[in-house]
């Protein structure tokens, strides 16, 4: 994760989970992540083609100059990248996978900007990881933004972080220590479902332009 934004968001997710693969929905806090929340969103899965925001921030709001809620996140998008974006979501939801993309958004002027979008699965009771918890930062903040729109966006990089794993950045576990989180990435069953499948996403998309990175590690 290259902004301090997503590692911030990543590590208090990571900390409230703590064994588990994902933390509940009402563990959430906002006082506790007060500085990045102008860049963080909640979604909700409506089904596989609908993921819509329960909450957006004010700097992202401010980015697609209007208000998010309520909007299906996969809006926008070219159709091969919907497909992508609609394949790690149903990985985030069904196997408690975290995905890190790198994101271009594209306005009416052909003006650009590179983003960075983090994606974790939320627990509800009764439902499994039925909301998503995320930011969307700009690595550099354009000097237009809250003035042009962002109309479309294109997917550039993918990594995918299963609940076993954990980021460089965080701080590792006590040597000797044992992990109970089930490992869910080896054998995922997103892997088998009846859409394009990861690891046949990931092949075609080296082939174009989108490059799949699986793994936290390093």
């Amino acid at each position: 994760m290259k902004h301090p934004v997503t590692q911030q968001l990543y590590e208090y997710w990571d900390s409230l989970r703590g064994d588990r693969p994902a933390p509940d929905r009402g563990e959430i806090e906002p006082g506790r992540i007060r500085a990045v929340l102008g860049d963080t969103f909640i979604l909700e899965l409506v089904d596989r083609d609908t993921y819509r925001y329960r909450l957006a921030g004010t700097r992202l709001c401010a980015l697609h100059c209007r208000e998010l809620k309520n909007r299906n996140i996969l809006r926008g998008w070219s159709d091969e990248d919907r497909e992508a974006l609609s394949t790690l979501l149903a990985a985030v939801n069904e196997d408690a996978a975290a995905a890190v993309i790198g994101i271009t958004g594209y306005t009416e002027r052909k003006q650009t900007v590179d983003m960075e979008m983090l994606l974790l699965p939320l627990h509800i009771p009764g439902e499994g990881c039925s909301r998503v918890l995320g930011a969307c930062v700009a690595l550099e903040q354009p000097y237009w933004a809250g003035m042009h729109p962002l109309l479309s966006q294109t997917i550039k990089s993918v990594r995918l972080i299963w609940p076993d794993e954990r980021p460089a950045f965080v701080r590792p576990q006590p040597r000797g220590s044992v992990s109970t989180v089930p490992r869910f990435g080896r054998q995922p069953s997103l892997l088998q479902a009846a859409s394009p499948p990861m690891q046949v996403l990931a092949e075609a998309r080296r082939v174009q332009h989108l490059m799949v990175i699986e793994g936290g590690k390093s």
